[in-house]
């Protein structure tokens, strides 16, 4: 079933319930209207009824009793079926006119729950039919037990004019309100219809097209569009970023592999050649390979930054203790680099993340840093200082610094500044900085001017931090 038919049929299927729902109520209260007006009636005519007897009675003329009784008739002739009778006080009937056959009889409860109460209804009767019973009262004749009974004929053919009235007007309304559904679900749907069939055009290709946004659509459909459309934006840059990385990537791969190859074959040649000429030839040839060793080795951290977090072992970390690490492996790795360190007297919070990772950022920034700081007078000055919240680490160097140009482009991977091209690198150090950063939820800011130096600041989220 699709879904504008099923939003019509559910949308009609609630206004014929509430529509029927209301119809009972109007039937039923017109009903219950009805009939106690049809008693209160029965009472009236019960009364006068009391009244028309207890004055024949008081003239016992043949003339009088004569004209009562014709009066009495002419009344009971009035309403369909009416009966009227009259009990004395010691319960005979004592009266009777009416359509009703003579031999229908009253409970003798009844009777005696009118005396008690003064007035009672007959329950149950059917078919539109009642009896009442009111209690009058004459000085003379004692308390009387007048009995009124009719058919409610006007009742019973207002009622039915009345289901006939509602039941057309609900079949009518019903047709009318599934019309109305399927066009308003339709038109509901057709801002579903158009980003369905836009979304059939967009391929893994070509992720340039957006879904069209309506003028002024603020509904649920409008806003799934623009998140749709943030999806293809952020896809679109993961391909483009996928695209570019392998480009860069197999052209950072393919020049130590040239060199491997040039060397190798080199050294097959048949001529034969001094033993230097070898030895220089291996020392290449290991240099190629180490070259291609780190940049592998730098993609793999990349590929494991980058994937899921849930997947990479995360536990409390002491960054001052992997800042002292990196410190001294920096230390190995550039010996005449001088690396001040800044920890404070204050005890600094754990962080949590995964060790191997955030021992990986720490030195390729303080890598950088002793790298393009070669020459200068000034030492690099690595500081950590715990904020609200937060852990705070900033790598200060005064090498030559970067243009605002190269500057926009540090994070993207195997970019090298002009500057700097001549030394050894790949250019996939603050790239793979930023995603371990990102992976522990952490930032990483750079900032730098040509001349000044370069200062890089890493920031994580405590464990105990509010």
């Amino acid at each position: 079933m699709s879904i504008r038919l099923r939003l019509a049929a559910q949308f009609g299927a609630i206004l014929v319930i509430t529509l029927v729902l209301f119809a009972l109520a109007i039937y039923f209260v017109t009903q219950r209207a009805r009939h106690e007006e049809f008693t209160q009636s029965l009472f009236k005519r019960a009364m006068v009824v009391g009244h028309a007897y207890a004055d024949g009675q008081a003239r016992p003329d043949a003339d009088h009793q004569a004209s009562y009784r014709q009066y009495l008739r002419q009344l009971y002739r009035t309403l369909p079926a009416e009966e009227g009778r009259v009990y004395n006080a010691a319960g005979q009937l004592v009266f009777r006119e009416g359509q009703r056959p003579p031999t229908t009889t009253l409970p003798a409860a009844w009777l005696a729950e009118v005396r008690r109460q003064g007035r009672a209804v007959l329950e149950p009767e059917a078919n539109y039919h009642e009896t009442v019973g009111l209690l009058y009262h004459d000085a003379r004749l004692g308390p009387l037990v007048v009995v009124a009974a009719s058919v409610d004929e006007d009742g019973r053919r207002q009622l039915h004019g009345l289901r006939q009235v509602l039941a057309g007007g609900l079949l009518a309304a019903g047709l009318v309100m599934s019309v109305g559904a399927w066009l308003l679900a339709g038109q509901a749907l057709r801002p579903l219809r158009r980003m369905v069939s836009e979304v059939d055009g967009i391929t893994a290709t070509d992720l340039s097209h957006r879904l069209t946004q309506a003028q002024g659509q603020a509904d649920e459909l409008g806003h799934l569009g623009q998140r749709f459309n943030r999806l293809l934006d952020r896809l679109e840059s993961a391909f483009v970023g996928q695209r570019t990385f392998v480009r860069d990537a197999s052209h950072e791969l393919r020049t130590p592999l040239t060199a491997l190859i040039g060397e190798l074959e080199v050294a097959l040649l048949p001529a034969e050649r001094p033993t230097a000429d070898y030895r220089r030839t291996l020392q290449s040839t290991l240099d190629a390979a180490r070259q291609l060793s780190s940049l592998t080795n730098g993609l793999l951290q990349i590929a494991r930054a980058s994937g899921d977090a849930s997947q990479v072992t995360m536990a409390p970390v002491r960054v001052d203790e992997l800042l002292l690490q990196a410190h001294e492996q920096i230390l190995r790795r550039y010996p005449t680099c001088r690396v001040d360190l800044e920890l404070g007297d204050e005890s600094m919070p754990d962080v949590r993340g995964n060790e191997a990772l955030l021992l990986a950022a720490i030195l390729n920034v303080l890598d950088n840093a002793c790298k393009y700081s070669a020459g200068a007078t000034a030492p690099v000055l690595a500081t950590l200082l715990p904020l609200a919240g937060r852990l705070r680490l900033l790598v200060q160097d005064y090498g030559a610094g970067l243009s605002p140009a190269d500057l926009e482009q540090v994070f993207v991977p195997f970019f090298r500044a002009a500057s700097v091209r001549g030394l050894p690198g790949h250019g996939i150090g603050l790239p793979l900085t930023a995603q371990i950063m990102a992976l522990h939820g952490g930032v990483v800011r750079v900032a730098s001017e040509p001349g000044q130096g370069t200062q890089v600041r890493l920031e994580w989220p405590t464990i105990t931090g509010a």
